[in-house]
């Protein structure tokens, strides 16, 4: 069983609760916009990091972190993006890599909007943590949590980290 801690879009604020929230997590996975490589590597010096870039980031970030990340843990296949668009509205290019990759779980940032959506079509869950950063529109910021085992992602908690 691994247990995980998402953030996205952080715009160089990384919340010292993060640490408190993500101390029982194996692994941190951050879906773009971390603003520059101190976020990254202040993350990566605390658990094992899984990063994409977004369309934020510097040649910093992106030199070190790809745009799309494609794994597998406990059976589950993940594709992590930043921009993957919105569930049943997905662009062309993003609906051809779900056909073709097949995850159970679609992990995206960017909108600075919480989501967790089952999409039956593509048989996978998708995971938007919203955005743990200061800058947006948003007011709450907010990580998810979760864990996955044996072909299962279970036990997913949203983190509100106060407001904006």
């Amino acid at each position: 069983m691994k247990t995980i801690g998402l953030l996205s879009d952080t715009h160089g604020y990384l919340d010292e609760s993060v640490f408190t929230h993500f101390a029982d997590c194996d692994e941190i996975w951050h879906a773009g916009d971390v603003g520059t490589i101190v976020q990254a590597d202040t993350l990566a010096a605390f658990k094992p990091l899984r990063c994409v870039y977004g369309n934020i980031d510097g040649q910093d970030v992106r030199i070190v972190h790809p745009e799309h990340q494609f794994f597998e843990i406990e059976g589950v296949k993940i594709w992590m993006t930043h921009i993957g668009g919105y569930p049943g509205r997905y662009p062309s290019k993003i609906k051809d890599t779900l056909l073709r990759f097949k995850p159970g779980l679609f992990i995206c940032g960017h909108s600075h909007i919480l989501k967790v959506i089952y999409i039956q079509k593509f048989k996978l869950l998708h995971l938007n943590p919203g955005a743990a950063g200061k800058h947006g529109w948003h007011k709450v910021r907010t990580l998810l949590k979760f864990t996955i085992s044996d072909k299962k992602i279970a036990n997913l908690v949203v983190i509100e980290i106060g407001e904006k």
